[in-house]
Formats: structure tokens, sequence, C-alpha cells
């Protein structure tokens, strides 16, 4: 069979969430089937509305390309390079033409379109839905037809644009492809579906220690979704653990701390998650410092306050720009709110609210927000 999943890079970096769907890919090619990585260049231009209430802002070609280029070098952490096609829609959606795309248009009527769930929401809303959006569907169902896809893989919130793609393989002829939906992996929140973008996500190609802290940081709830989604573990098995902290005979971090470690040692190796447990531990656990937290290099006047310097040659910095500039906040009203939450450290002590007063320059600080920290190098 041809196995086909699409991924529109609108950022340059894979996450966790994008992987439930590749793990998938890479079941097949171990049953032997032909998988089909396709990157949606040409999609992308417009633009996915799914689970979207306003319409996107669109990217250029040259962002589009450059953010593919990332995905071919990350998805081969998972898929096997020697069994993988990879494909991109311009090759048949920038060849449509004018006619092409009449064509295809004449194959959907609007009211189909508005059964959409976003559409229709916004409509109702009197919100606007552009026009270009509405071709989204049908881009991604035509992906289907020039591919000549068996199977198409998707998260659940595609089901709108997956069989799309049965529609029109029947209007061209072909056998409709079997849709086969993967349930939608939400970020470190816990409630959001993983993305870049709001901040809660865990990229694949983050360091370790990174990786492995983001991990320790979901609840134990979420865990167990986790090790469904992201591991080869059977549900058997999965089962078992969670019956085991349920009983008390494991305690749920050290489960945890597993999954944390087998999903870092994929993408890393053994040695790298093995090192990356121990540093957490002895940061949380000993409570010492960990050894290879990333450093990452902060001009001072990215976050000064407006009084910089004071008389005796101490400088002011603040620190929600800090934590935003370390992208431990993706803004500075939620490092605002992490700070009040007394969510924060400064090597080792709490952090307030007032402006943070450093000897001179250049300074190191070690800025720990709940189970995350990162060492900032102020020059």
């Amino acid at each position: 069979m041809r196995i086909k999943a699409g991924f529109d890079p609108t950022a340059p970096d894979l996450h966790l969430g994008h992987t439930v769907l590749m793990r998938k890919l890479r079941h097949f090619q171990q049953l032997g089937h032909t998988v089909i990585f396709l990157i949606g260049d040409s999609t992308a231009l417009i633009g996915d509305p799914t689970g979207r209430n306003v319409t996107r802002k669109p990217l250029t070609r040259e962002q589009i390309d450059a953010n593919a280029e990332t995905y071919k070098a990350q998805v081969f952490k998972i898929l096997d390079e020697k069994l993988t096609e990879v494909r991109y829609n311009s090759e048949w959606l920038d060849q449509l033409g004018y006619a092409g795309l009449i064509g295809l248009s004449a194959k959907v009527t609007l009211s189909q379109m508005l059964d959409r769930k976003e559409f229709l929401t916004r409509f109702r809303a009197e919100q606007d839905i552009s026009l270009h959006e509405l071709l989204y569907p049908l881009a991604q169902g035509y992906d289907s037809v020039a591919l000549n896809s068996d199977v198409e893989l998707g998260g659940t919130d595609q089901k709108f644009n997956l069989l799309m793609g049965r529609e029109l393989q029947r209007d061209y002829g072909q056998k409709p492809q079997i849709v086969l939906m993967t349930p939608i992996l939400e970020g470190l929140d816990g409630v959001q579906k993983m993305s870049k973008s709001l901040g809660n996500a865990i990229g694949i190609n983050e360091p370790p220690s990174e990786m492995y802290g983001k991990l320790m940081s979901i609840s134990d709830e979420l865990m167990w979704k986790y090790w469904v989604l992201l591991t080869d573990l059977k549900q058997s098995e999965v089962d078992a653990l969670q019956a085991s902290v349920a009983t008390g005979s494991a305690h749920p971090m050290e489960v945890k701390k597993r999954l944390a470690r087998t999903i870092t040692a994929g993408f890393h190796s053994e040695a790298a998650a093995q090192s990356a447990d121990e540093n957490w531990a002895r940061m949380f656990q000993q409570k010492e410092t960990a050894e290879d937290l990333e450093e990452v290099a902060v001009a001072f006047a990215d976050v000064a306050t407006s009084a910089g310097a004071s008389r005796d040659g101490a400088v002011q910095i603040r620190l929600p720009k800090l934590l935003v500039h370390l992208g431990l906040a993706a803004s500075g009203t939620e490092a605002n709110r992490k700070i009040a939450e007394k969510a924060v450290k400064l090597d080792g002590d709490l952090a307030g609210s007032a402006p943070i007063l450093i000897d001179g320059l250049p300074a190191r600080i070690v800025v720990r927000l709940g189970k995350r920290a990162k060492v900032a190098v102020i020059t």
C-alpha cells in the first residue's frame, strides 16, 4: 500500500506532537508498505484553517522553503530514509494552473465547505472567512489524487480534510483511500494541542537535558497518553504500569523518569538520556546544579530596566524580559504570572517582582522556572 501523511512547514522545527503520525508511518514501513512523507510547501502558502477562528497569516515562499529543509533533516530521526519517499505538493499543485484550479473547485459546493466546523462557527459569528482558506481542503484532497494513496494518516482534527481526499479520489476514478486518524497530543500545559506558537511544545531537536526536563514537567495523568502515543510499549504494558502506580507498588515519578529516558534516548542516545536523568536528579532531588544546562547569551540592552546602571556600577534587569528571552516563558504576561506564583528561582533563590540587581557585567545566572532551567550569560 501507499501510505501518506502531510506536514506543512509553517515552523522550522518538528515537535513530539508531529511524531505521533511519524511513528505510525514507521510502523507501516516495518510492515513493508511504501511510506510517503509529504511536505506541504504549497498548502503552507494557504495555511491550514483547522482549529482556527481567525485567518492564518500567510508565510512567504522563502520562509516555507527554509522550514522544509529543516523538516527533511529531522524526519529521519524516526523514519528509515531508504524506505521513505519524500515529496512536495508543489510538484502538482503549482502545475494546476487557472483552468485546473477552476475544475478542482467545481467538484465541491459552498454548502459542503460550510459543513466544516471552523467555517460554520466563523460564518455564524459573522467572522471573516477568506476565499483562499476554502481551497485548503481541496488542495490536501488533491494530494491524495496526485499520489494515488491507499491510506492517509492525520490527527482527529483533520477529519474534514482527510475525507475530502476520499471524495476527490472517487471523482478522479480512483479507489478512495482509507483514513487513519490518531489522537491529538496535548502539550506541556495538558490542555492545548502541542504547538510551538503556544509555548507548550517539546522539539525533537532540543538538547537531551531540555527534552528530559520538559517531559518530567508534564502531569501524572498526561504521562499515560505520552506512553501510548510516543513509545513502543503495548497498551497492555502501559495498563500494567498504570495499575502498579494505582496500587502503590510503583511511584509515579519513577515511571515518568522511565518515560523521559525512553523518549530522550530515542532522539539522542541511551548515554545522553542517562546523563540527563542524573542531572535532573541532582537539580531537583539532590538540589545540586546540573552540569549541562543550556547556556543562552543575553544582551544587556534586551533585558535592562529603563534605569539601566546604578551609581555604584551595578546594573538592573527585568526578570520577565529575561524569562521570555531564555524561552522559559512565551510572553511577558506568562512570565509575570509565574513570578507571582513563586515558580521562578535565580541561582537557587526565590525570585520576586522587583528588578534584578547585578554587581556588573558580564554576569552568569541560573534561571529556573518550575522544573526547567537555563543559564543566562548577560553581557
